[in-house]
């Protein structure tokens, strides 16, 4: 393997491409393997960021993985550091890919005879992981749709969401500084890609764990299945870590930043694109813009996107105007016929049978397809299978259209629907989650 330092300069320099060779959501470092970024500190790349810090009076974990990940984490600490017990660990949010590391090492503990490790998180974990008990099938069903790749088969992608969870033992409001051994850590609650997100600064070493309100992309800001963000506060947030001087920053996804110039650069970049769309949506809204116009006439910082750790290879800037739309004037969008709206089949129905019959909106569906118009290929297609599922000729086009606007996207959030749209339609189903 490559020296990651010289990997995560050639990254910082745009010399690899992250949405394919470096992708944030994956485990695209050296498999998992556990790597000491500097003494004391230990580091594993899986879909998240796993941090192991040695105080000299026991170990503390920043971000501990997924389920996937426990054992290996727990087998690399123990190579790492064989017998020193591991004392706390903070989860950055609720979020599943960040939480299931402890349990090991609690059982380590029992068995030992030894308290087990203290879990530190915002005050609102709790609340969701109550709500993510609630909702089991509904996010079985989102992850399942926002992860297929194109050509998997929807039918055998199933993401069983779990159930049980590890909640902290100590909560916080705004911040909560604690020290073990030679260390503090100054933990910081920042609204952002969720409620209870939080940061933790290292003063003693300069090294900062922001947790998902950094990701080397554009920031998961207005994931379209997903809670309410908070794109303002997350700017804020970016603009107190750029503060700090920080020397080494290990981000939620994506590998780790080396220099307080390129950590303060990455950090202000990624608050000024969060501040530009919400503030251009909320100027279009106190002009009484719909939300139609705005998606549509909102200028993107492209100077911004262009930057090698703002990809949109996860989430979609246009998504992030959804979410402020969201948080500053709720579910309406302005269009007074969506209001108390029809059946969206009964309103298909409508369009297919003044368009003349299924034929002709077939027919022009296609050629939006093959003249590039996907977008519209979309629409239209959608009406089809609204008025029509059960038609084999409607669900053989619509799997094409989408297996079309799949592979053009470079986020991978917006890809997984829209391939998973594909992988319906190939078993006669707009949605096999659908009954």
């Amino acid at each position: 393997m490559p020296d990651l330092r010289d990997y995560c300069d050639r990254l910082w320099r745009g010399e690899i491409d992250i949405i394919h060779d470096a992708h944030p959501v994956t485990s695209t470092w050296n498999n998992r393997e556990a790597e000491e970024l500097d003494d004391g500190f230990l580091y594993i790349k899986s879909a998240a960021s796993m941090n192991t810090i040695d105080t000299g009076d026991g170990l503390v974990m920043l971000d501990t993985g997924t389920a996937r990940d426990a054992e290996g984490l727990y087998n690399s600490v123990r190579d790492w550091r064989r017998d020193t017990a591991l004392r706390a660990a903070v989860f950055s949010h609720h979020h599943v890919d960040h939480i299931f590391g402890v349990d090991r090492f609690d059982a380590e503990a029992e068995t030992q005879g030894r308290p087990r490790p203290t879990v530190y998180g915002q005050r609102h974990i709790p609340a969701h992981f109550d709500r993510y008990k609630r909702t089991v099938g509904y996010n079985t069903a989102i992850n399942s749709r926002q992860f297929i790749r194109p050509g998997m088969d929807a039918m055998q992608v199933r993401l069983p969401w779990p159930d049980e969870f590890r909640y902290p033992d100590v909560t916080f409001e705004n911040q909560i500084r604690f020290t073990v051994g030679e260390f503090t850590f100054e933990v910081t609650h920042t609204r952002g890609e969720t409620e209870d997100a939080a940061w933790t600064w290292i003063p003693e070493k300069q090294w900062l764990f922001p947790g998902d309100l950094f990701i080397w992309a554009v920031p998961n800001a207005g994931n379209p299945q997903k809670a309410q963000r908070w794109a303002g506060e997350w700017a804020a947030g970016l603009r107190q870590m750029a503060g700090k001087g920080a020397e080494v920053m290990s981000p939620g996804h994506g590998l780790p930043i080396f220099g307080a110039e390129r950590i303060a650069e990455a950090l202000n970049d990624t608050a000024d694109l969060l501040e530009s769309i919400e503030n251009q949506t909320l100027a279009m809204m106190n002009l009484g813009y719909t939300l139609d116009r705005i998606l549509h006439e909102i200028e993107m910082p492209e100077d911004l996107l262009a930057k090698p750790w703002l990809t949109s290879a996860y989430d979609h800037p246009e998504f992030i105007v959804h979410s402020v739309w969201r948080y500053f004037a709720g579910w309406y969008e302005g269009e007074p016929d969506r209001l108390l709206p029809a059946p969206r089949s009964a309103e298909a129905g409508e369009w297919v049978a003044l368009a003349g019959g299924l034929e002709p909106v077939l027919e022009r569906a296609r050629a939006h397809m093959q003249n590039g118009n996907l977008q519209m290929a979309c629409h239209l297609i959608e009406g089809a299978a609204l008025a029509a599922p059960n038609s084999p000729e409607v669900h053989q086009l619509r799997s094409e259209i989408y297996d079309a606007r799949a592979n053009e996207q470079d986020s991978s959030m917006a890809r997984g629907i829209f391939s998973f749209a594909a992988s319906s339609s190939r078993h006669g189903k707009r949605d096999v989650f659908n009954p």
